[in-house]
């Protein structure tokens, strides 16, 4: 039901099929589900131009069928952003509003490169000024938040020449500075307003209509969806973000959580915080956020296996202190100096495990079960029942130290090392 062509002039495309469902999505990192908070990203456009194929290769191995046949892994749906939702249902909207007619599906152009085919539904016009429809946006098989919500648009005259955009039901509010969008205005994000502006302003030019346009974008679920986003920590209120700086989701994608841990990072900063805690997930934030509750809200950042990247922006954005709140299993990567702490990149070194327990004052014997061991768990045990607290201090100090050390210093660095059930195992802090 949809197809591709290589391009660039926004037009309408009338001769499809009607059909009530529609695609879109990026991600939100910041984003919780950060709306993901990728499509949160206020970044600039990747240089490189995305190919229009319809998926992308799964990130799942090929397996054997029972005859021993290698079969290759399914390929993944991309999907299409909350931003080329709207900026799609903005065309329907205003060609409904011009000419009388109920397009079936419009075709946009994408920042990413490629013209995508949206399916709208919900056509409504009311006498000559008014008129409305909404697309369905799919995300692919990306988890997204926003995945089947309903992206209306209802587009109206205005005295004044030029096309004014705002947010009504369902799309949040800004109430926090460090955001791409200022405080007060509708959380549609700078490349969205685009997309919207140059789709409704073709129409507009097709049909010769010199006249100015008020296109208002609601999510009539959005603010039941924006409860599973980060929406309310970065102080978006009442709804989600219109987001995505290229108008397509690659599904799981790592730029997209990436975005959102520097957004997170910007309304920290923004508000005045000079120190954030950075954890790895859910588990370990609550314990952090337990530990440190002077803290504001935002000043808590789920930075995922990106240890050096998170790094990098906080001190960009000048924060004074840093502290991690962790499990060794993760962690002690980080004291190893791993800056991206994901299995695949970086496995436990139990070799380093070992020469830390040594310099801790581990037996020999204890100091050759760590090098044989198999997990990060086993060590934690090791040394939890053997009551060798300096040898989580020193993973501490270690981690903190290889922090300072990718940065080149500049800020204080504090690590602390929690169980599965929030004990703290150790903790250190060094002045760079």
């Amino acid at each position: 039901m949809t197809k591709e062509i290589p391009g660039h002039a926004i037009r309408q495309n009338r001769s499809q099929e009607s059909g009530e469902a529609g695609a879109g999505k990026a991600k939100q990192p910041a984003g919780p589900a950060f709306e993901r908070l990728p499509e949160q990203s206020a970044a600039a456009e990747p240089a490189f131009k995305q190919l229009p194929e319809q998926s992308v290769q799964a990130a799942v191995p090929a397996r054997p069928d029972p005859s021993g046949e290698v079969i290759p892994a399914p390929p993944l749906r991309r999907g299409y952003t909350t931003g080329a939702c709207a900026a799609a249902a903005a065309a329907g909207a205003a060609t409904l509003l011009i000419t009388g007619e109920s397009l079936p599906v419009v075709e946009i152009d994408l920042p990413a490169g490629f013209r995508h085919t949206f399916e709208l539904t919900g056509w409504q016009r009311t006498g000559s000024h008014t008129a409305s429809c909404a697309t369905v946006k799919d995300a692919g098989d990306d988890p997204d938040a926003t995945h089947l919500a309903r992206i209306e648009a209802v587009v109206s005259w205005r005295d004044q020449p030029g096309v004014e955009i705002d947010g009504g039901r369902g799309v949040g509010r800004v109430t926090k500075p460090g955001l791409p969008v200022g405080v007060g205005e509708a959380a549609i994000n700078p490349v969205p307003r685009r997309m919207i502006q140059e789709a409704v302003t073709a129409v507009l030019e097709e049909h010769g209509a010199a006249r100015g346009l008020r296109v208002v974008i609601s999510v009539p679920e959005g603010e039941s969806i924006a409860l599973k986003t980060l929406n309310p920590r970065l102080g978006i209120l009442g709804g989600i973000s219109i987001l995505g700086t290229r108008g397509v989701v690659t599904p799981f994608s790592t730029e997209a959580y990436k975005a959102s841990v520097v957004q997170t990072i910007s309304v920290a900063a923004a508000a005045g915080n000079r120190q954030i805690v950075l954890t790895t997930g859910g588990s370990s934030e609550k314990y952090a956020i337990a530990m440190f509750a002077e803290l504001p809200e935002e000043a808590f950042v789920q930075m995922g296996e990106y240890v050096g990247f998170s790094l990098e922006h906080a001190k960009a954005y000048g924060i004074g202190k840093v502290t991690f709140v962790g499990m060794a299993g993760k962690f002690s990567k980080v004291a190893q100096g791993a800056m991206l702490i994901h299995s695949k990149n970086a496995p436990v070194d139990f070799g380093f495990l070992a020469s830390v327990a040594a310099g801790a004052g581990a037996t020999p014997e204890q100091v050759q079960e760590i090098a044989a061991a198999n997990t990060a768990s086993q060590v934690v045990d090791m040394m939890t029942e053997a009551g060798n607290h300096v040898f989580f201090e020193q993973l501490c100090r270690h981690a903190c130290e290889q922090s300072l050390a990718h940065m080149n210093g500049g800020m204080i660095v504090e690590m602390v090392l929690i169980t599965m059930k929030g004990r703290v195992l150790g903790r250190a802090e060094i002045h760079g």
